[in-house]
């Protein structure tokens, strides 16, 4: 999925799932969740789009969905949030997650 040009919302909006991942870069657990969304990610074979979202960065995404904590991952699709969890999650617990969550766009 080519996300150039497109806003958050517009990613967030869209038929494809997207999976948001909430993190800071001096945060430690953020660092260990790369590894495990880069697993996941080819364990879903393109159905989920993965962002990363830095909240320093980007306080006014973290403070519209109520992070409070990272990690904190919140998987969208057409605009609602299908799942979200705040900490580091098992590769095998997220992909169980994902396929469970994600609907396929007709």
């Amino acid at each position: 999925m080519n996300t150039k040009g497109k806003t958050f919302q517009e990613l967030i909006d869209g038929d494809q799932a997207v999976l948001v991942d909430f993190f800071a870069t001096w945060c430690g657990p953020c660092k260990m969740m790369q590894p495990i969304l880069e697993d996941a990610a080819k364990q879903m074979g393109g159905k989920v789009k993965i962002l990363k979202v830095d909240v320093d960065k980007n306080q006014l995404a973290a403070s519209k969905f109520q992070v409070r904590g990272v990690p904190t991952l919140i998987l969208f699709q057409k605009g609602k949030i299908l799942w979200r969890e705040s900490g580091v999650v098992p590769a095998h617990q997220l992909v169980n997650t994902l396929k469970s969550n994600i609907k396929e766009s007709v």
